[in-house]
């Protein structure tokens, strides 16, 4: 007899729905094809000891099983569910005539129990495409898919419960969620403030038009200074994530299996830390079996890079593309994945190798060189990409014994919000564009018409300041983002100034 169920396997973020087809005829073989990975082979035993403890039986019958379409991989342990109502109803021990409305996923316990599985999101928006009745998936996953409307989430704990919600003896009442309210209530549970941090007006000043603006920033200083302690509260003043960017996120920390158990939609935005040790495959996703790294899972937030001259050259190299392209493809012989890269990246890092080079009060011990041999360690493409670079300084006894509360992340963002809301009416026309940073060279032209005199003091700035060549588009686009915060329709003098400030790394003798 032969019987079809419907599963469903996630390539980069996108889920393909794939067809088991379940045969069984006289004889004692089995066999398994359709190009599963080792996970899914070892399913047989799996079904087996599962089917045995929970009152079935494996059948003495010849089992062909195909995983349609034949020609895509298939990988992991979550086709045990479908295949063991496949084996069951083949051998006739079991009539589940709605099969074909469901997609059917989870691991099995030996015991019958269901495991957490990843990528149920992404699944449950193909299922729903696709026009099928519900989804049934381990419990621990059924709150993360039931964000999709339009399609039943059936929740189960064990494979039995399964066969007796197919077989029309038992009522499963489907997992519903209310997918704004709850994007919503997740929006600030921060954790931090802004209003903590003393002092360091002029770089808080920094991160609000790097927020307003999306462009990418780097604080130097010594340590100590509160480079981390900053970094840590910038996604508290970048501007809520949209219900769109909330699901794209979710998507991806789904199929990489970060969300949490019981997990639904991801509502605040991701901030990534990796340790300087990471390699440049956990780095930008790929692995045998491609799946999303680190610049993916900070999607729609912030990857910050803590120490950024202690990473591997290679691995900080391996960023230059995505971060133009905001994706990144990852290419094996049989097929290439998309995983979406539209992250900010933050990083930090010391002066020089002590860490006291320009320290207002300690003498750098660093050896003749040893200052440019350390900012070497990063590459001028790598260093082209990141617009704004800030220089920390201590915080002095004055400012840290001071009980007043700082200005509050709510008030930053408030501004940050209204800067954007422009960028969003500006680019409007032009649907891959959202902010400031993301400007090519044509609409950086059309919105940063300078005067004669702007363009002087470009010029003189460049020459007196050994600016570099490629710091002009970036002066000009922080200039507009500066230029959004006041509510100004033009750039003006003050606007090119102060984004000329945050050039350090671009002048000539910076390091000596």
């Amino acid at each position: 007899m032969l019987i079809k169920t419907f599963g469903s396997t996630v390539h980069g973020v996108e889920a393909t729905t794939i067809t088991i087809e379940v045969n069984a005829i006289p004889g004692g073989h089995f066999s398994l094809v359709g190009l599963p990975d080792s996970a899914v082979k070892e399913s047989k035993d799996r079904v087996e000891a599962a089917l045995g403890n929970i009152g079935h039986r494996w059948p003495g019958r010849r089992i062909t099983i195909n995983m349609a379409p034949a020609d895509l991989r298939k990988e992991g342990s979550s086709f045990d569910l479908p295949i063991a109502l496949g084996v069951l109803a083949a051998s006739e021990q079991i009539e589940i005539p709605e099969v074909d409305k469901y997609i059917i996923m989870g691991e099995l316990s030996l015991d019958g129990g269901i495991q957490p599985m990843r990528g149920a999101l992404p699944m449950a928006i193909q299922a729903q495409k696709e026009g099928f009745t519900g989804m049934i998936l381990p419990s621990a996953n059924a709150r993360e898919a039931a964000i999709v409307h339009g399609i039943k989430i059936i929740p189960a704990e064990t494979l039995s419960q399964v066969i007796e919600f197919l077989t029309g003896n038992l009522e499963i009442e489907p997992v519903v969620v209310d997918t704004r309210k709850e994007f919503y209530e997740g929006l600030d549970h921060a954790g931090v403030d802004f209003s903590d941090v003393k002092g360091q007006e002029n770089i808080k000043r920094a991160l609000e038009i790097a927020a307003a603006g999306g462009h990418n920033v780097i604080l130097i200083g010594p340590p100590g200074a509160g480079k981390t302690m900053l970094a840590k509260r910038m996604h508290t003043i970048l501007p809520p994530m949209s219900l769109q960017e909330a699901l794209e996120t979710t998507k991806i920390h789904s199929v990489a299996g970060k969300l949490q158990k019981n997990a639904t939609l991801l509502s605040t935005r991701p901030f990534r830390s990796p340790h300087h040790s990471i390699s440049d495959v956990a780095l930008v996703g790929g692995g045998s079996f491609p799946q999303p790294g680190e610049i993916s899972l900070a999607h729609n937030g912030i990857l910050f890079l803590d120490e950024l001259p202690e990473f591997k050259r290679t691995v900080l190299e391996v960023m230059r593309q995505p971060m133009e392209e905001r994706m990144v493809t990852i290419s094996r012989a049989r097929l290439a994945v998309d995983y979406p890269a539209g992250f900010m990246l933050m990083a930090s890092m010391n002066p020089c190798p002590c860490g006291y080079y320009n320290h207002p009060s300690k003498d750098c011990v660093c050896s003749g060189g040893a200052v440019q041999k350390y900012l070497n360690k990063i590459s001028g493409p790598l260093l082209d990409r990141i617009d704004l670079h800030v220089e920390v300084v201590p915080v002095s006894f004055e400012e840290m014994s001071d009980k007043r509360k700082g200005e509050s992340s709510a008030d930053i963002r408030g501004r940050v919000v209204r800067a954007r809301e422009v960028q969003l009416n500006r680019f409007k026309d032009n649907p891959n564009t959202y902010s400031n940073a993301q400007m090519d060279s044509r609409q950086l032209r059309k919105v940063c018409d300078l005067s004669s005199t702007g363009l002087e003091l470009l010029r003189t700035a460049m020459e007196k300041l050994n600016l570099s060549a490629r710091a002009y588009d970036r002066i000009l686009k922080v200039s507009r983002t500066i230029a959004d915060l006041e509510g100004s329709e033009n750039v003006e003098l003050a606007h090119l100034a102060e984004a000329i400030q945050y050039r350090s790394l671009d002048r000539e003798n910076w390091a000596g």
